[in-house]
């Protein structure tokens, strides 16, 4: 029984940065969508979830655009908080029947994961599953693009390449990173259509935030510019969710919230960095075994993932105790000091009421080795992980 591996040489310090998504923010921001629209064809295929935009309002709000565009729309619903191989299969085949000229997305990160998976599926001649998700190949066919109006934060996926993919027969879940040319070509950020999720789910979101953040943080160049942006990211975070959790419809705090999130992962801090991603790989394993709330995956494995690989980069769990949790290392070792950076983030944690242990996602013992068996195991961060070390991460996190 094995994990993959995925290698690739890392080069730090010389990038090429482009990001082509123009972003509508603010309480006025959906005005965006009337002035790009003009710009695609006429056919539209609106994507969303399981209908809780018709019950915000959101839902009238966008198809009366839509109609004042003289659009002709296509409606895909029930987009799963975790999008499924087989739902990916209805997406593309509509797509191509209706002859879409432009998806909008119109939900949270899955459903955005998901209008992109089906942009660059609808035309491809080959299994999109094997081709883009198992083999990673580049994408050579026509490509729908895409639009989002964000109703819910967390995974960056309104201004990144990103897409998520779950295999339920075969018990895997894989992320893949598409070029700039899947990129949303706008996204619409309005906070107060944020409004409504539940806290389960916006905590969840708030996490994973985090968890994009620390995933880059904790890697490659240990003295770059991008560290001292993320450390700010991380603080702000902290701030905003501790007053979001206490009034859900606090604008400043939703707003900001919103705007980090979108910064955590739209490919910019990771510029000089090798990044890392074994909690997401860990956590996407997880999620395909349980069909959890990505968030709280991560939430469940991190402690235990990052109490394994501190003692491979003490300096810096060091620098985050003292940067983002203004531990106080007078009289302390760097173990002590990073050990309570660490206590000091489980406690965030815990007043998030974010989930701590993967037993409470419903995993059970004999569930692990299969968990391990389908974790990507990647070389960007501080340590490589062996079989036996998810394993083990993954009984730690029980």
């Amino acid at each position: 029984m094995g994990c993959t591996v995925l290698t690739g040489e890392l080069t730090l310090g010389n990038f090429t940065y482009s990001n082509p998504t123009k972003l509508y923010f603010g309480s006025d921001s959906l005005e965006g969508l009337r002035k790009e629209l003009p710009r695609y064809g006429k056919n539209v295929l609106l994507v969303y979830g399981g209908g809780s935009i018709k019950k915000t309002g959101v839902y009238d709000a966008v198809t009366g655009i839509l109609k004042e565009s003289g659009k002709t729309v296509t409606e895909l619903s029930g987009v799963m908080p975790n999008p499924t191989l087989e739902k990916l299969y209805e997406g593309a085949a509509l797509a191509k029947n209706s002859h879409a000229d432009f998806i909008l997305a119109v939900g949270g990160g899955s459903v955005c994961d998901y209008a992109k998976a089906v942009s660059v599926s609808a035309h491809c001649t080959e299994d999109p599953w094997e081709k883009y998700f198992i083999n990673m190949k580049p994408v050579d066919n026509a490509i729908i693009p895409v639009g989002t109006v964000l109703t819910m934060v967390g995974t960056g996926s309104e201004m990144n390449g990103g897409s998520v993919i779950t295999n339920r027969k075969t018990m895997r879940k894989i992320g893949r990173v598409f070029g700039e040319d899947v990129f949303p070509k706008f996204s619409i950020l309005n906070p107060e259509f944020t409004y409504t999720v539940p806290q389960y789910q916006m905590t969840a979101g708030f996490f994973d935030i985090m968890s994009h953040i620390l995933e880059q943080y904790f890697s490659g160049d240990d003295d770059n510019t991008s560290d001292y942006i993320m450390e700010g990211l991380l603080r702000s975070l902290i701030h905003s969710s501790r007053i979001a959790v206490k009034d859900p419809k606090n604008y400043e705090a939703r707003s900001n919230i919103m705007w980090i999130a979108t910064w955590a992962l739209n490919t910019l801090v990771a510029k000089g960095k090798s990044t890392d991603w074994m909690v997401h790989m860990i956590g996407q394993s997880v999620g395909a075994f349980t069909d959890a709330t990505h968030g709280m995956t991560l939430s469940a494995v991190s402690l235990s993932y990052y109490r394994h690989i501190m003692p491979n980069a003490l300096h810096k769990f060091v620098r985050y105790a003292e940067a983002v949790w203004n531990v106080n290392p007078a009289g302390k070792s760097d173990a002590e000091i990073a050990e309570a950076g660490l206590a000091e983030m489980k406690k965030w944690m815990e007043e998030m009421r974010l989930v701590l242990s993967i037993k409470e996602l419903g995993v059970t013992e004999d569930m692990l080795e299969g968990i391990a068996d389908g974790t990507f195991i990647l070389k960007g961060g501080y340590k490589i992980l062996t079989y036996d070390e998810i394993v083990q991460i993954l009984k730690e996190s029980m």
